[in-house]
């Protein structure tokens, strides 16, 4: 048995090569049992770019042309769909998310729009007298505070002292936790930091509260996992709210095995809205690799990848750069992955036909999972491996030398990115990173020109999640204020054609479902995403007030705005 720990854990799809977008009516087709038509309808094929009407049969798409082509498809029995003016799209796909944390996130202390450290007591107070023992909770973030400052033990402890209180940052790369908790994780001055991980300490070498990523773990097991249960309820709460954003399905990121058969019985029972890729955590490899063929493609759960941590996150200062940080210059962050390990599981990988997914975020980051990747890729030839082009991915790539950016495409690996982590990361990056490395910072389009594919996400819980602001910080890259930081290269927007393909068919090429999902085309799975306005069109201003009015998955119509 294998095992890895690693901390908490030119493309043809431009376009089909035949016009597949459309099909001509038969002289006699059969009623369809579901019609859509009404609206404007984007298919993601070039060659026929919108259609009039979709029919739709045992979760398929069984046409895509005109009204008039399509009306034979309309029978007694067949419900019709009026998309009332409103514009259909492609299923969206967003290619990375945290579906449980989504959950957690509905039910737990949500701190998203804490403003000041002010701010953060007085919810913290509230929820003191609400509830009993430890109190937990997620959300914050900084950056905006007045206080311009990470907050500390003494914080909390000035509203809760007598029992543990655990405070997640929105990156989940860190924690602030107050002196009870502190003591009943036993950290003190004399503890010393893990590998991959910071204990923040003030002048007299006591630790402020502040733990960066795998020094989080002693204060998370506080914390503890909820029981199967309310795992269950997390999961289904978070695939709906996921459908209420306009996704129709998402890749989900550092995932517990033992959630899987949740995960399946749900969708069994009609308790799943949508579709889950799944990336599990690195110590499940082999449960991964055992249970490769037990997927097909059509499935709303599968399992056929591994995510592993390369470094920190870039708020926390754990993201691992090549020269130190601009606001720290004692520091150049956190490497969570060993070479030696991390190169054996990528050997390994091609030879099971695993593909890996590797949170990495810093400039250093970045280039050493390549330099390991590379060595992996020589070591093991494409006649030795399982599948010939396993299409890795690096999780956000956010932070990338210059010389860097071509390996991507170079090595087929795909850079799965977070559009709305640039739009809020504008307001301290700049800071942390100084004028020159924003240059490869959130390089979309220079990726997408050097012939990468560019699998968009939103890495909610960590972003709100948001179909709709994904797109926009994509096309726009301004924050939703429409503020964009002098030097943020908004040159590194993306058309929104490119837009639409980062959440539709460039996410199914990610997991290898391009033949399923990603265009409105004959005989591939009926999965749509509805928004009140047209994406590919409105104006800049407007696009950020798009929502999404309905979510259709295998035909059916798992969402709708009112209900």
């Amino acid at each position: 048995m294998r095992y890895w720990g690693f901390g908490a854990a030119a493309l043809l799809l431009a376009a089909c090569s035949q016009d597949t977008a459309s099909t001509a009516q038969s002289a006699d087709p059969v009623p369809a049992e579901t019609v859509i038509s009404g609206g404007t309808i984007y298919t993601g094929v070039e060659t026929a770019p919108q259609v009039e009407l979709v029919a739709v049969s045992d979760g398929r798409i069984v046409f895509a042309g005109s009204a008039e082509d399509g009306s034979g498809y309309i029978g007694e029995t067949t419900r019709q769909i009026d998309l009332d003016g409103t514009v259909m799209f492609p299923g969206f796909t967003d290619a990375h998310a945290h579906l449980m944390g989504i959950g957690q996130r509905e039910r737990s202390l949500n701190l998203e729009a804490v403003t000041s450290i002010a701010d953060l007591q007085a919810r913290l107070g509230a929820a003191a007298q609400d509830s009993e023992g430890l109190i937990s909770g997620r959300g914050w973030i900084e950056t905006h505070w007045p206080e311009a400052r990470f907050p500390d033990r003494q914080d909390l402890d000035a509203v809760v002292s007598d029992r543990p209180v655990v405070l997640m940052r929105a990156d989940g790369h860190a924690v602030v936790v107050n002196s009870a908790a502190l003591e009943a994780a036993g950290i003190s001055s004399q503890s010393e930091a893990p590998q991959g991980g910071e204990i923040l300490r003030d002048a007299d070498g006591e630790p402020t509260g502040m733990l960066i990523d795998t020094a989080m773990g002693p204060a998370m097991a506080l914390v503890g996992e909820p029981d199967a249960g309310t795992q269950r309820e997390m999961l289904e709460l978070g695939a709906e709210v996921m459908a209420s954003y306009g996704w129709t399905g998402v890749h989900d990121m550092s995932v517990g095995y033992d959630t899987v058969a949740m995960m399946t019985s749900l969708a069994g029972s009609d308790r799943f809205a949508i579709r889950n890729y799944v990336a599990a955590n690195s110590e499940n490899y082999d449960d991964v690799a055992a249970h490769l063929d037990a997927y097909s493609a059509d499935s709303r759960v599968i399992v056929r990848a591994v995510k592993f941590y390369a470094d920190g996150a870039l708020g926390s200062r754990g993201a691992a750069l090549l020269e130190p940080y601009s606001d720290a210059p004692e520091s150049r962050g956190l490497m969570i992955a060993r070479e030696e390990e991390a190169v054996s599981m990528m050997q390994a990988a091609l030879r099971d036909g695993v593909q890996l997914a590797i949170h990495a975020i810093g400039d250093r980051g970045n280039r050493l999972i390549l330099d390991w990747m590379e060595t992996a890729f020589e070591a093991v030839p494409p006649d030795e491996r399982a599948i010939a082009d396993p299409r890795w991915r690096i999780e956000h790539a956010q932070i990338v030398n210059p010389q860097d950016l071509p390996r991507f495409a170079a090595l087929g690996v795909i850079p799965s990115m977070q559009p709305s982590h640039a739009i809020g990361d504008l307001h301290f990056a700049p800071d942390r990173l100084g004028a020159e490395r924003l240059h490869g910072a959130y390089a979309w389009q220079s990726m997408i020109d050097s012939g990468a594919i560019v699998a968009g996400g939103s890495d909610a819980p960590v972003e709100r999640g948001e179909a709709r602001i994904e797109f926009y910080a994509s096309a726009v890259r301004q924050d939703l204020d429409g503020y964009s930081a002098e030097g943020w290269h908004r040159e590194e927007a993306v058309s929104r054609q490119d837009a639409l393909k980062m959440f539709t068919i460039w996410p199914a090429y990610a997991s290898f479902r391009e033949d399923e999902l990603g265009t409105i085309e004959v005989g591939k799975l009926a999965d749509f995403s509805v928004f009140d306005r047209d994406l590919m069109t409105v104006p800049d201003a407007e696009l950020r007030e798009a929502r999404p009015v309905m979510t259709i998955v295998d035909g059916e119509v798992v969402w709708q705005a009112g209900d």
